[in-house]
This record gives C-alpha cells, sequence and structure tokens, in this order.
C-alpha cells in the first residue's frame, strides 16, 4: 500500500482517495493527484511603484508614518538597508535607526 499524502491545508494524515481526488475528512480539502506537493505559490511583494521587492533591498519611506509609542513620526526620506520579506499584512522586518526593529507596508516604500 502507498502512503497518502499529508492534507495540505490542516496537514491532517487521514487523507484518503476518491478516483483522481485526495480528500481530507477532517477539513473537507480536496486536491488533484496530479498537484501532488507541487503546489508552490510565489510570494511577491511589490513597492508603490510597482517594482518587485526581494530580500536585502534598500528603500525609501515616501510619506512620514506615524509610529506607537514613539514622539517622532519615521519621516519622508528615510533610508531602510537590508529588508526582509514577511508573509503578513506589514509584509517588510526592517531595522531604522533612532527607531529599532519595526514592521512596514510596502505600499509606503519605493525600491532605491
Amino acid at each position: 500500500m502507498t502512503a497518502l499524502p499529508n492534507c495540505p491545508e490542516c496537514n491532517s494524515r487521514y487523507t484518503y482517495e476518491d478516483g483522481s481526488l485526495f480528500i481530507c475528512p477532517e477539513c473537507a480539502h480536496e486536491w488533484s493527484q496530479e498537484a501532488g506537493t507541487e503546489e508552490t505559490d510565489a510570494f511577491i511583494v511589490k513597492d508603490s511603484n510597482g517594482n518587485i521587492l526581494q530580500d536585502g533591498d534598500s528603500v525609501t519611506v515616501i510619506k512620514d508614518l506615524k509610529v506607537k509609542g514613539a514622539s517622532n513620526p519615521v519621516k519622508q526620506g528615510t533610508k531602510v538597508k537590508n529588508i526582509r520579506l514577511v508573509d503578513s499584512d506589514h509584509n517588510i522586518d526592517c531595522k531604522i535607526d533612532g527607531f529599532g526593529a519595526m514592521k512596514l507596508k510596502s505600499e509606503f516604500v519605493k525600491k532605491i
């Protein structure tokens, strides 16, 4: 007997075959056998001008951004080096001089 893959949605091990589909009884997710585990979603982050950002890029803040707990905002034109991209609402992790580590939205920066 061949081992069936775990569910890609909930990681359940109780999947079963139904014709050409795999089915998860716990979350009711269905996927085809051809897709298997080759499902890769391309994670693309774009700046305010539509340029594609990558880890390690340098960006510039395009408008003053208020920071909770800080007395001063991050000023327009602030350069941020060596960004990291993450899959969340605020999709840029970075360190800004004078503020420390923070998360930014890509819509408020442009690539240098």
